[in-house]
């Protein structure tokens, strides 16, 4: 796929789908989660062109940095021209009230490729930095916030690395902040995190003892186009091991797997549970687009198929048939029947 021409002029653009295709993928991921806004983080942020890994940790002291804005390209705030690697540092407080509370950290739009960090911790990355370069300067950043990383009524540390190519560079537009679901979502199981991921198909990737140790990781929800993967169409397989320590209650469980661009295939220890889309025999017989990848993923799963207290598999089988592919929007985890239903009826009270 080709990229989008910004506001500088400094992508071009060759076909109109390309347009279309990425215009839909700006509003995807605008809308891909039903959040409200917490605390804004436009403003001041400490920042430093360079990189050096020490900036990334809480107590580095950048109380010499510059300061400049943001939401704002860093070319017009004194760094006109220079192109290549910066950090922006922010230190925030998390009232103890959102304890519980899915939140999520919206950077906006960065120039062109960036990780975020919290107290250390890496959350999210968009992109690939050098020597396997590729930009995601269109695509929005919404991060989970792992709550085991979060230092209640205390300093925080936001850090984000960025690499800009040319032109404008940094985190340059956007509603900058603290977010957090408007519909509160108990998951037994949090599956926000980072999975095992590989192109390609292999029927055995399914099985609970499959190797997938060579694997690379990848964070989910987030499409596979921002994430070092541009321009692939085709199969891959996510896995991810867990361990489950919920309730030994009747009550059934269900895995939320968001949205997937296009086809899915969902295996729980080797045993498919379900399925979004039909998978074709053959390449040649791929669907030409269709209406699964906008569709939400809630599979209840067989009794006794989790094991409590032991270690499981979930593998996800995807197929992308052009544009952006796989699991890209959330919620992503394993709840009750209860609250799966509990959920979903007051995003509908609530309009969404």
């Amino acid at each position: 796929m080709s990229t989008l021409l910004n506001t500088t002029g400094k992508r071009a653009l060759f076909v109109s789908v390309t347009i279309s295709l990425l215009a839909l993928s700006a509003q995807v991921s605008a809308n891909a989660y039903d959040l409200s806004l917490l605390q804004s983080l436009k403003g001041s942020w400490s920042f430093s062109i360079g990189i050096n890994d020490e900036w990334i940790a809480p107590k580095f002291d950048d109380s010499k940095w510059e300061t400049i804005k943001v939401p704002s390209d860093w070319e017009g705030q004194g760094f006109n021209g220079y192109n290549g690697y910066a950090f922006y540092r922010k230190k925030i407080s998390i009232p103890s009230i959102y304890k519980g509370r899915m939140l999520y950290l919206n950077m906006g739009y960065i120039d062109d490729v960036d990780e975020v960090y919290l107290n250390g911790q890496k959350i999210g990355s968009t992109g690939d930095f050098p020597p396997h370069y590729s930009t995601a300067y269109n695509a929005e950043r919404i991060y989970y916030l792992p709550e085991k990383y979060i230092n209640f009524d205390g300093s925080n540390l936001i850090a984000v690395k960025v690499y800009d190519s040319y032109g404008e560079g940094g985190i340059v537009s956007g509603e900058i902040g603290l977010y957090g679901e408007k519909n509160p979502i108990k998951l037994e199981v949090n599956l926000q995190t980072t999975w095992k991921f590989k192109t390609g198909d292999d029927p055995k990737r399914k099985d609970i003892e499959f190797d997938d140790s060579g694997w690379d990781e990848i964070f989910v929800p987030s499409s596979w186009e921002d994430q070092g993967y541009r321009d692939y169409d085709g199969y891959a397989w996510y896995r991810k091991s867990f361990v489950y320590q919920g309730s030994d209650a009747a009550d059934k469980l269900v895995v939320l797997l968001g949205k997937i661009d296009d086809i899915d295939q969902l295996y729980i220890n080797g045993t498919l549970v379900g399925s979004t889309g039909k998978f074709p025999s053959r390449s040649s017989d791929w669907p030409n687009g269709g209406p699964e990848w906008n569709a939400s993923r809630g599979y209840y799963v067989p009794e006794g198929l989790i094991q409590k207290g032991k270690v499981n598999v979930i593998a996800v089988r995807v197929l992308d048939t052009g544009g952006n592919g796989g699991i890209y929007e959330g919620p992503v985890g394993i709840i009750t029947q209860s609250g799966y239903i509990e959920y979903w009826r007051n995003r509908k009270n609530n309009g969404n």
